[in-house]
């Protein structure tokens, strides 16, 4: 069966504060709904200070879906690790793994906006000393033994749940991520199909003398949202989902990759691409038979502001018309 996974990122360029909370109650209704149904994956992340109320705190949301479910894995890609404090992150984390039974993913990044790390006072030009302080800290802390931090003796209680530790990978599309992952012994997510990194990943792995695997996003990696009229779909909610290409595209700068980047600048050239869809129930089940064992639809319900109503129609269908075939 494909993985399968809805994204939940609460963006909303016009919300009031009711409307968003509405939102948000909204997205944990939506996540309890997808845990009964059998959905592998439900997918948050994290970005400060974005006029659309983009979500900034990941693991406080995380805990709010953990605990409106009893199954689903709940994936923060990615944490903006080096804005944490790394003890205080140890806590977090262990407590939502032991909360959770193990059922938080943690993807590390270090981020590609230098005004998130300006509005939260932390030095830009340091973060990947940070992000390698936070890194090792996590797992230094999570063994539950004292280690040396920043000069002092400290412990870091209570044991996660997981052993060795909670699940936490590293995410990113530079050498030097591939680097941290393979010298830690880390998982290595990177942020877009790039096998020429993988091989590199491994290749320092070898190097290093550590254990780690590469979970690669496929080729193409579109954003789904069902519909029985994808024309009708598409005339009345496209600019919802271009809201939400072009605000994340605006943020690609440099050498930064994605698998979800857009570089449309109108609703027609974001449908002819294909980064963002919207399909049939039955157009849904021919892209997971096309992807084979390797399969990932990622169902985005309440993209760019999308209506709640809307955003439940596109879920329903998933679960009542996707979901069954792909089990059978």
């Amino acid at each position: 069966m494909p993985v399968t996974v809805v994204r939940l990122n609460l963006v909303d360029p016009d919300a009031t504060p009711r409307g968003l909370s509405e939102r948000y109650r909204a997205a944990l209704e939506m996540a309890a709904f997808a845990d009964e149904r059998g959905v592998s994956t439900l997918q948050t992340e994290e970005h400060h200070g974005s006029p659309d109320n983009w979500l900034p705190a990941p693991l406080a949301f995380a805990g709010t879906l953990l605990g409106a479910t009893r199954r689903i894995t709940v994936t923060v890609s990615a944490l903006i690790a080096p804005l944490y404090d790394p003890l205080r992150l140890a806590e977090d984390l262990a407590v939502l793994d032991l909360a959770s039974g193990g059922r938080l993913i943690t993807v590390a990044g270090i981020g590609y906006r230098p005004e998130e790390y300006a509005a939260l006072g932390t030095d830009w030009k340091r973060r990947g000393a940070l992000q390698d302080e936070a890194l090792e800290t996590l797992l230094a802390a999570w063994t539950g033994e004292p280690f040396e931090h920043r000069g002092r003796t400290v412990r870091i209680t209570p044991r996660p749940y997981t052993r060795p530790h909670p699940p936490l990978l590293i995410g990113g599309s530079s050498q030097a991520a591939a680097r941290r992952a393979a010298r830690l012994g880390l998982p290595f997510f990177p942020s877009a199909h790039l096998p020429e990194l993988e091989a590199y990943y491994h290749a320092r792995r070898a190097e290093y003398g550590t254990e780690g695997w590469c979970l690669m996003p496929p080729a193409a990696t579109p954003l789904l949202h069902l519909s029985e009229d994808p024309d009708r779909a598409w005339e009345e909610y496209g600019d919802h989902l271009l809201y939400e290409a072009r605000r994340y595209a605006s943020w690609q700068r440099g050498t930064v990759r994605s698998a979800v980047r857009s570089r449309a600048d109108d609703v027609a050239a974001l449908r002819r691409e294909g980064v963002y869809r919207v399909v049939t129930p039955e157009e849904c089940v021919a892209l997971a038979e096309e992807g084979g064992e390797m399969a990932s639809l990622v169902l985005h319900p309440l993209c760019g502001g999308m209506p709640v109503e809307e955003g439940w129609r596109s879920l329903r269908l998933f679960a009542e018309r996707v979901l069954p075939r792909l089990k059978g």
